[in-house]
């Protein structure tokens, strides 16, 4: 099952209109391991392997032994993007390009700052935030839902849990869209807009962070610069300048790219099904149901790569060490297989076994605060929206790694009205 003429999921374009549904079909059906040849959107100018059947992406992200988040065989670099990235400058320092025992040491430091009972300290204080958006996102006549209310929610969250000043929070946005987007360059390389983002971004993260170890707080930062970890951590101690500043970038583009896309996608969602908004309106505890369809229907982080620490063979494939192996999570999310009608919005479906944040040990660490936004988003605008309307077409970005938006303009009809 190797090259199919036609298929190029390196290239950001093909997913400028949204998932390209015809091309994950036929992968699961045909090749659910299937070797995707070079092409000229390619990073580096290698193979890899594509994994997008439900069953086997779950299988994969579950075996961190087998497949690597930083690199395997006789390969130098690695990482989860496409692209390799330097062993010891990117993978293996990053938090989510980490492996065990580093990874969990790390995880277990901060997974108090995002737990149950965190968020439950800080929920009226977010649903309080969320309310005075959707506020002022009502008075506007239209309003574009991504700017206004989609993006600006997450990211005061993220600022107040990293410890970032609300009045910086805005830079961290504009620093994180120029270096996740594609806009101006293609997967593998950078532009002067993406390199000028990272400088400045760098430079706010060092001068943030010294004032973390000299006056910490209860913050995330102020846990990552202060702690130790064990000696199980390989090795034990303070985490190096590099990891807190790696951490630093990767909280601040996952807390604030990530829920926006997925609350938007399901307003877009919603707004296409007048009749499944009424079923809300008429029924709020369909709303958690709803809200992991949203989640679902985003996919809004399209891929993770891992590489292949042994011989392993998967549908008649042999994957060798060394080989990249990518996980197509958006195409799991839309596997017939694991889902009755993927391809319709039903916030009636249960199981939703959806693996919009993962699996395996690699799990998303703020999946329980990206279901309280959106949760908290679409709870408001039940109580105050009787219908949504386009307002304006919808600007995606342009990437095969983030399934995201940059405006949505809608306008909405109040229930007063």
């Amino acid at each position: 099952m190797g090259y199919h003429v036609g298929i190029d999921l390196t290239d950001p374009d093909l997913f400028a209109d949204g998932p390209p549904h015809d091309v994950y079909r036929y992968l699961r059906d045909e090749a659910p391991v299937y070797w995707h040849e070079p092409t000229p959107n390619t990073p580096g100018g290698e193979g890899f392997w594509c994994l997008t059947r439900h069953e086997d992406v779950a299988w994969a992200a579950r075996q961190p032994l087998l497949f690597s988040s930083v690199t395997g065989g006789s390969r130098t670099d690695g990482g989860t993007l496409i692209e390799d990235l330097p062993v010891g400058l990117a993978a293996g320092v990053l938090f989510n390009m980490q492996d065990d025992p580093r990874h969990q040491c790390i995880r277990r430091l901060v997974t108090p700052s995002v737990s149950p009972r965190r968020l439950r300290q800080i929920e009226d204080g977010l649903a309080e935030r969320c309310a005075v958006l959707l506020d002022e996102a009502l008075e506007r006549d239209p309003c574009d839902f991504l700017v206004d209310v989609a993006a600006e929610l997450p990211l005061q969250a993220i600022a107040s849990l990293l410890g970032v000043p609300q009045e910086d929070r805005h830079f961290l946005l504009e620093w994180a869209d120029a270096t996740l987007d594609y806009d101006d360059h293609n997967p593998g390389e950078t532009s002067i807009r993406s390199q000028k983002a990272g400088t400045a971004m760098s430079a706010y993260c060092a001068r943030l962070l010294e004032t973390k170890r000299s006056c910490p707080t209860d913050d995330i930062l102020s846990i990552i610069t202060t702690a130790r970890l064990p000696d199980a951590a390989e090795p034990g101690g303070p985490l190096s300048d590099l990891e807190q500043h790696m951490f630093f970038h990767l909280l601040v583009a996952a807390g604030s790219e990530t829920t926006r896309n997925s609350i938007t996608a399901g307003l877009l969602a919603v707004m296409d099904r007048p009749d499944l908004w009424e079923d809300l309106r008429g029924d709020r505890s369909l709303l958690p149901g709803a809200v992991e369809e949203m989640l679902r229907w985003a996919s809004s982080t399209v891929y993770n790569r891992r590489t292949a620490t042994e011989e392993v063979e998967r549908h008649g494939q042999l994957i060798h060490p060394g080989d990249k192996v990518v996980l197509w999570w958006q195409a799991a999310n839309f596997d017939e297989r694991t889902f009755a009608d993927p391809h319709v919005f039903d916030i009636r479906r249960s199981p939703n076994p959806h693996l919009a944040f993962g699996a395996g040990s690699h799990f998303c660490l703020g999946a329980n605060l990206a279901r309280l936004e959106v949760t908290l988003v679409f709870d408001g605008l039940l109580d105050r929206v009787r219908s949504i309307e386009s307002a304006g077409p919808v600007e995606r970005t342009r990437s095969n790694k983030h399934a995201g938006f940059r405006h949505s303009p809608v306008r909405f009809h109040r229930v007063s009205d």
